[in-house]
């Protein structure tokens, strides 16, 4: 009786271990310590403390720290004074470190001076990151008056670390040039580890992939590495090599990283790079060992924290979507919507695992419910999707989260379409009308914050570049005080000194005109994702003529056949509307759908053919999306329509040169003289919205593509009747 007893309370006591364990590994408790010399016991102030799950603090004067921290997390220990000491959490207990021949800094007035400037350094830095991630401007700010304060011929060590901390300013922010300049600023002025890590990864994020492999496998080499630094090469590797297409090469890096993890017990490593593995096997088609690899990343994120154990689940949830397993897609998917619940009100939205959290590309229970909705619509399971896309819409716009407002609503009329309710596709779709259109002005405005951000960040860039530039000019001038050569060697200097000025000089210029090619390619695709958006809803309202006409004769069998066919078109266009260019081939079967509902109205006033010659490799080229479908409406509408006898539309395709094409659209309509006189004061007044934004848009993609397309319109005959417009179409090199 009594060894059951005992044996029934070991059990327990294990399942109450383990259960404890567990819930250390995931959650984080705060660890306290101090650094002090080992000898003296003298307190080390200044010390930054790190960990790797991303926790930052600074001893006080008294050498003390507190610090959130994990199981599996390694503490960092960084000062001028000592070399880096790094320690593994395996438990919530204090951390003491002591350094060995610690020599403290005299006690003199000169010394507090240093000390008191450093704090005050200190402390800017630390505005800095603290708003880093809300306020771009105010933080390049703290950084800036930094590098003021540090001076012309300060600390080398406290400049390194500012600019270190402007590099990460510019990481997170995604402006990867800006960062890398930074960084590369911060390794001359003092070498340190962590900034080469922090290069070699914004090389990495700005697709440098040769600069990023150099930079990664010299660090391999550096004996002074620790584990979790060493594991974040391995990853980096492996990463690098994934974006060079060398699959095994990468997942080789990866398991390296992943045994180092293991053995050191680094948790979040472990389950990033199994997550990480898999996504090698998947992108090279071995998906049996992907699944296998996303298994243990998903058992192990149950471990972590709610937020990482969302961010598995949605790309294992991906992954079951791309291999149309929806049933185990829409389980995990529901799990985390489970596991969202469990995260407070303020951290709703979950980052992906590969960026910034940023609305639209973040995790939330209005992108978990429409993504659930989509598959059961993939499944045909209408009944099932609708109140999943319903909720998506409704928390999307508790939110203010459009894009998802607008997905959602866009398939909620396919739905309804699909069970043959109209009346609710067509009140639907036209709730999606309504949203683009909000969030086309949303866009304007955003292109607008944009253009002001992009401004603000290059003058505070050139601000720093300029005291950079200072700083040197006034350490030239300051060797050539101290030395004591001849007259000879003093003008040599000078010059010399001179010439690096001008080097620099013309260096600062040169990053600052790439810049700003960079904000101008920035600003010409925000210019066409516009104008794009306002292609869309023009092209929708004119559509949408043509079935109020069928309404308006009470032909109802007609206006349920024009609007299926008409959503088919409107699909086709929404799906190229978020591209620059699309195959040739899909514009033509764009253009001959919409010219068949036209044909479909207006058969008594015209006839047409689209022609193209049997020679042209038509896939091989590459056409903006809705870019010829404007010419052909006008042809019909104010050319064609107004014609007393019937006429005739011709679309034909031909080789102009061996690498361009000619794409002629050309009627017999009254011709534009005709057309305009007809037009009534009031369309006279107005200058055609599509017209117009055809223009701008070949304008500027002629202008990021080097002349890819021309356009020239004519009158069809010499009497000008009739209308010619002439495309030159040219390949990609």
């Amino acid at each position: 009786m009594y060894k059951r007893q005992n044996l029934f309370f070991l059990i327990f006591f294990c399942c109450f271990a383990a259960f404890l364990q567990a819930q250390n590994r995931g959650s984080s408790f705060e660890i306290k310590g101090s650094v002090k010399g080992e000898d003296n016991r003298e307190p080390i102030s200044g010390v930054t403390v790190t960990t790797s799950s991303g926790s930052y603090t600074v001893t006080n004067g008294l050498g003390e720290f507190k610090i959130k921290a994990i199981i599996g997390d390694e503490l960092m220990f960084e000062s001028a004074s000592f070399e880096t000491v790094t320690h593994v959490v395996k438990s919530s207990e204090d951390v003491d470190v002591r350094v060995r021949d610690y020599i403290p800094e005299s006690k003199t007035s000169s010394a507090a001076s240093k000390s008191r400037n450093t704090t005050s350094i200190q402390q800017l830095l630390d505005s800095a990151n603290s708003y880093k991630k809300t306020d771009i401007e105010k933080s390049i700010d703290f950084v800036t008056k930094a590098i003021v304060q540090i001076g012309k011929n300060g600390d080398k060590t406290l400049l390194s670390k500012s600019y270190t901390t402007l590099g990460e300013i510019y990481q997170y922010h995604k402006q990867y040039d800006l960062a890398i300049n930074s960084f590369k600023e911060s390794i001359l002025a003092h070498e340190s580890i962590k900034t080469e890590l922090l290069l070699a990864q914004s090389y990495l994020a700005n697709k440098e992939y040769k600069n990023a492999q150099s930079l990664f496998s010299a660090l391999a080499n550096k004996g002074t590495l620790s584990s979790f630094q060493k594991a974040q090469v391995y990853e980096g590797l492996g990463d690098v090599n994934k974006g060079l297409g060398a699959t095994d090469k990468a997942i080789e890096n990866y398991t390296l990283g992943l045994n180092l993890a293991k053995t050191k017990s680094i948790t979040p490593k472990i389950t990033d790079l199994n997550s990480k593995i898999a996504d090698a096997y998947a992108a090279d088609n071995q998906l049996e060992e992907a699944e296998e690899y996303y298994d243990n990343s998903l058992e192990l994120s149950k471990n972590e924290a709610p937020q990482r154990a969302v961010q598995e689940k949605e790309k294992v949830a991906d992954f079951y979507n791309k291999r149309n397993e929806y049933d185990k897609e829409v389980s995990l998917r529901k799990k985390s919507l489970e596991d969202l619940k469990d995260i407070s009100a303020p951290q709703k939205r979950v980052a992906k695992t590969s960026g910034v959290n940023t609305g639209s590309d973040s995790i939330s229970s209005q992108r978990i419910k429409y993504k659930i909705g989509n598959a059961l619509l993939s499944q045909q399971k209408y009944d099932q999707a609708i109140p999943y896309l319903q909720e998506s819409i409704v928390e999307a716009g508790v939110d203010d989260d459009l894009v998802v407002q607008k997905d959602a609503t866009r398939k909620l009329s396919e739905v309804y379409k699909y069970q043959g309710d109209f009346d609710k596709a067509l009140e639907t779709y036209q709730e999606y009308v309504s949203i683009v259109d909000t969030l086309y002005v949303r866009k304007e405005q955003e292109i607008s914050r944009a253009t002001r951000l992009n401004r603000e960040i290059a003058t505070k860039q050139n601000r720093i570049s300029g005291l950079e530039k200072e700083r040197e000019l006034y350490q030239s001038k300051y060797d050539l005080v101290l030395t004591s050569e001849q007259l000879v060697e003093r003008q040599k200097w000078l010059i010399y000194s001179l010439v690096f000025g001008m080097l620099l000089l013309g260096l600062t210029t040169y990053f600052f005109y790439r810049s700003n090619k960079q904000q101008k390619l920035a600003n010409n695709l925000l210019a066409l994702k516009s104008l794009r958006s306002q292609m869309n809803p023009h092209f929708i309202f004119n559509a949408l003529n043509s079935v109020n006409n069928y309404i308006a004769k009470s032909d109802e069998r007609s206006a349920n056949r024009y609007l299926s066919e008409f959503s088919t078109l409107m699909r086709a266009v929404l799906e190229n509307s978020e591209e620059d260019f699309i195959p040739l081939t899909k514009e033509i079967e764009l253009l001959e759908l919409y010219t068949k509902l036209e044909h479909s109205r207006f058969s008594d006033k015209f006839d047409y053919e689209i022609k193209i010659d049997k020679d042209i490799d038509v896939a091989s080229y590459q056409i903006p999306p809705m870019l010829l479908q404007p010419y052909i409406e006008n042809a019909i509408w104010h050319g064609l329509r107004y014609k007393d006898e019937k006429g005739f539309l011709m679309v034909d395709v031909k080789n102009k040169t061996k690498n361009s094409i000619e794409i002629t659209i050309s009627d017999n309509g009254i011709g534009r003289k005709r057309s305009a006189e007809l037009k009534t004061s009031n369309q006279k007044k107005q200058k055609s919205k599509g017209m117009g934004n055809i223009k701008k848009r070949i304008d500027i993609l002629n202008d990021m593509y080097k002349d890819k397309v021309d356009v020239f319109i004519t009158d069809y005959k010499e009497d000008g009747t009739g209308t010619k417009v002439s495309f030159l179409l040219k390949k990609d090199q």
